[in-house]
């Protein structure tokens, strides 16, 4: 574990993702199945075996006859044993089984789903399916071992009962599917309570999301204590949820015990009833109060088994809604187009030729970002490469790399943070690309091998902008399309980084969406964008001269 292919789920409904697992992992389910029945016959067997040594060897006064039943009764002993140590360890097997395999699968569509997954929902849910829900599924897997071998002991004792005396083999016969319909009504509720608590988690865990990646954001503005009151008053709607599901469970409990302990004290009082009109012997007698006692807990496991089918099945169906969305673009593109090459945006009107650094200066932020995510194809549009539709085009995330402010820092050893999966290469290795970024003096802390901690939270603002600059430098691309790549730098940083981002990426096709003068002074061409199209085109100082606007914008880009 985990599997190389985790395998295509069924996820058209909880029941289904439900069997998919039980399926695909149908021959340690099997086995566990196996193990568990021979771990609940061997004590379903042994007040038979008790009451065959009370009538023929204590009643009847043959030792042999007591020896005999008694290496009887150890050698089910041992198989109970035996079983249980194998059955537990391949429960547990199962278990992870389960639950890795559902984190793979979860982890191949957030992946899958790329910019669609924030959208459409929240991290809160997300983690909740990775944490918990997980585990509510890993439990389904290792309850059926124990159930599966409850359904059958309670079988093969009604089987001894009716051969013995059908009367008493009828009452379990009757009485185990009278308990099941009395407690089926109180799984409904406790469904229902569980599937809004699991809600209300998810909506915590978003807002403690939240609260920690704008912490820093809050204490400079003072809402930490208004945002702390809102994480108050969810935290006590998550508890007071808690506690009607802990109030339908504590019924489900109840039931567990109640119901089995009044068929127990049916089959014992009937039992006894016989014995002492003589309808059964001594022996049988305890057999049957052996029998009664021990149906207890295969009675239990039976509930326990519901209870926990009833949260696998709330678990299943939050991940069935995970999997049910599709990304809003797929990348299917088959026809391989060699770079450099022409970019063209027929929205906007935006020809990005080849081997220059072109920027974008909109009027409106949200403009330059559209033109961004159609050039990288996270939107739909028509767009071409080499005179390709981007659609076509064959693994266009490795051809066409847009870096926003957005992205996110991993933890581990900065050089594996900053380092593309392939290595550094080219002219955009990764010491050009730190010097290019002008991250010497971060790197210079602690080092490539130095660990940077979750989302980089070490580092500053402009220091945590200017290492993922260096990542989307290294990686290479032919195309780079960089989203206000200097917005929280200094002016000395940011002069730098304009200087020598061209010579970076000499040879390749690099585009920056800003309003900042230092960066557009050194592009090769400007494209100035208004309502959705670019309205004029030159270089950044034929532009201040001619084109009023634009001189407008990016002045004020400059306060």
């Amino acid at each position: 574990m985990p599997v190389s292919d985790p395998g295509t789920p069924d996820h058209t409904s909880p029941t289904r993702y439900l069997l998919w697992l039980v399926r695909v992992q149908r021959r340690s389910v099997i086995g566990v199945a196996v193990l568990g029945s021979l771990f609940f016959l061997s004590p379903a067997l042994m007040p038979a075996v008790i009451g065959r040594a009370i009538d023929d060897g204590v009643a009847g006064e043959d030792t042999g006859a007591l020896l005999r039943w008694a290496g009887v009764l150890s050698a089910l002993g041992v198989l109970q044993m035996v079983s249980s140590v194998t059955r537990h360890r391949l429960a547990v097997f199962n278990w992870l089984s389960a639950a890795y395999r559902t984190i793979q699968i979860v982890t191949r569509q957030t992946t899958r789903l790329g910019a669609t997954l924030p959208k459409r929902l929240t991290a809160g849910e997300v983690v909740s399916v990775g944490i918990s829900d997980v585990a509510r599924l890993g439990d389904v897997l290792d309850i059926v071992g124990r159930g599966t071998g409850s359904v059958v002991a309670i079988a093969v004792v009604a089987v001894l009962l009716l051969v013995t005396s059908w009367p008493l083999g009828l009452v379990v016969l009757v009485g185990v599917p009278l308990i099941l319909a009395l407690a089926a009504p109180l799984l409904r509720p406790y469904e229902r309570r569980e599937d809004a608590h699991r809600e209300l988690v998810s909506e915590l865990n978003s807002t403690a999301t939240d609260l920690v990646a704008g912490l820093r954001v809050l204490r400079g503005v003072g809402g930490e204590g208004l945002f702390a009151e809102r994480y108050r008053r969810r935290s006590q709607d998550v508890r007071r949820a808690g506690v009607r599901v802990a109030w339908a469970e504590s019924r489900i409990s109840g039931a567990e015990v109640l119901l089995p302990g009044l068929l127990v004290a049916l089959v014992t009082w009937v039992g006894a009833h016989f014995a002492q009109d003589h309808r059964i012997t001594i022996g049988q007698l305890v057999a049957f109060y052996g029998y009664a006692v021990f149906l207890v807990e295969p009675l239990r496991t039976i509930g326990e088994m519901a209870q926990k089918v009833t949260k696998g099945r709330v678990a299943a169906g939050r991940v069935c809604r995970l999997l049910a969305v599709e990304p809003e673009i797929t990348l299917s593109g088959t026809r391989a187009v060699e770079g450099p090459a022409e970019l063209v945006d027929a929205a906007s009107g935006l020809v990005v030729r080849p081997g220059r650094v072109t920027a974008v200066a909109a009027a409106d932020p949200r403009d330059a970002a559209a033109v961004a995510d159609r050039l990288g194809r996270y939107a739909e549009g028509d767009v071409t490469y080499n005179g390709v539709p981007l659609a076509e085009v064959a693994d266009v995330r490795s051809k066409v790399l847009v870096a926003v402010n957005e992205d996110r820092l991993f933890s581990g050893p900065l050089r594996n943070t900053l380092s593309p999966p392939s290595g550094a290469s080219g002219a955009s290795g990764l010491d050009v690309a730190i010097e290019a970024a002008a991250a010497d003096d971060i790197v210079e802390v602690d080092g490539l091998d130095g660990h940077v901690a979750e989302a980089g939270r070490e580092f500053s603002g402009g220091q945590r902008q200017r290492l993922r600059l260096v990542r989307a430098l290294a990686a290479d691309p032919d195309v780079l399309v960089l989203v206000e790549p200097t917005s929280a730098v200094d002016a000395h940083t940011e002069s730098a980084i304009a200087e020598r981002i061209g010579r970076a990426r000499s040879g390749r096709t690099t585009v920056i969406a800003t309003t900042s003068p230092l960066v557009l002074d050194r592009a090769d061409h400007v494209a100035f964008v208004e309502h959705g199209e670019v309205v004029a085109e030159g270089t950044h100082r034929d532009l201040l001269d001619t084109e009023p606007r634009y001189a407008a914008v990016v002045t004020r880009g400059a306060s």
